[in-house]
């Protein structure tokens, strides 16, 4: 026998044992016998494909029990009027006693955080440090929740019988009382076969919705490169485009008295070098005189 084989003999007899009782437990915290169905199968199918995780859990049950209730009570179902927790239950097929579905419906009207605790503790059977656990509470809020749940119930039903009893006889009467509703309605869960089944095609197509949309990325990536240029060419700007600025009339009279400087300089020079030149003349007309003088004589 492979490995795989005994995983799905193990996964089959964990169903068999507990899915029944779950889909009753999730009736109890919807009031909607389809969602408590879908919840059942939407568990399952997390444990089937994190089998390996669920084998070595030291509550397997509970951890099935975990992902039904958080599918059964997720926020988002408020958004859908059909996955939404029903204000009364959409049916109850034999109802032991009329006060069956008074009590339903108080059920139904406590917030979630408290309608899981009461169904935990009174319905499963689970003790305050466990439930606190499962619901991911201290040990005090959880005790609160329940004490907050039984008062609302005590109060709506007081032909219950919870007044002037003990926690321990309260806890006691309401766990037979939904023992006995959950009872009362039979709601097949899916077979475990077709829980796998459908597990493996989910896990499958969000495989290949993920390789989907990695290359996806991958081709608007390509078609970005392939598109965009090299490099940007800044416009080119025309002179006469472009913005003077002011110029401020002790600017352009220092320019002025700049431009007079230099040209009274230049003057300057030039006569300075015009001299030189007449007395570098004058020096050399002389020297030919004193030359042809003794030849003269």
């Amino acid at each position: 026998m492979t490995q795989r084989e005994q995983s799905a003999i193990a996964f089959d007899e964990l169903h068999t044992r507990h899915a029944a009782a779950l889909t009753q437990q999730a009736f109890l915290l919807t009031g909607r016998p389809r969602l408590a169905q879908r919840a059942v199968e939407r568990g399952f199918r997390l444990a089937w494909q994190r089998w390996p995780q669920v084998a070595v859990d030291p509550d397997p049950a509970g951890w099935v029990r975990a992902a039904t209730y958080e599918y059964a009570l997720a926020p988002w179902h408020r958004l859908c009027p059909g996955l939404r927790t029903a204000r009364t239950p959409d049916r109850l097929a034999a109802p032991a006693e009329p006060s069956d579905q008074a009590l339903l419906v108080t059920l139904l009207s406590l917030p979630a955080p408290y309608r899981r605790t009461l169904v935990l503790h009174d319905g499963v059977g689970l003790g305050l440090g466990e439930t606190a656990a499962e619901t991911e509470a201290s040990t005090p809020a959880a005790a609160g929740r329940l004490a907050h749940a039984r008062e609302r119930i005590n109060e709506r039903l007081p032909e219950l019988g919870l007044a002037g009893h003990p926690p321990v006889r309260q806890g006691e009467i309401l766990r037979a009382r939904l023992a006995r509703l959950a009872a009362a309605e039979q709601m097949p869960p899916p077979a475990a076969e077709f829980v796998r089944s459908g597990s493996e095609r989910s896990a499958e197509r969000a495989t290949r919705a993920v390789f989907g949309l990695i290359g996806l990325f991958a081709l608007v990536t390509l078609l970005t490169v392939i598109v965009t240029p090299d490099h940007h060419t800044p416009p080119e700007r025309s002179m006469s485009r472009a913005a003077h600025a002011p110029v401020s009339p002790d600017r352009h009279r220092d320019e002025s008295a700049h431009k007079a400087g230099g040209a009274h300089r230049a003057g300057s020079a030039h006569k300075a070098g015009r001299a030189h030149r007449h007395g570098i003349e004058a020096v050399r007309k002389r020297l030919r005189q004193a030359r042809l003088r003794p030849e003269s004589r």
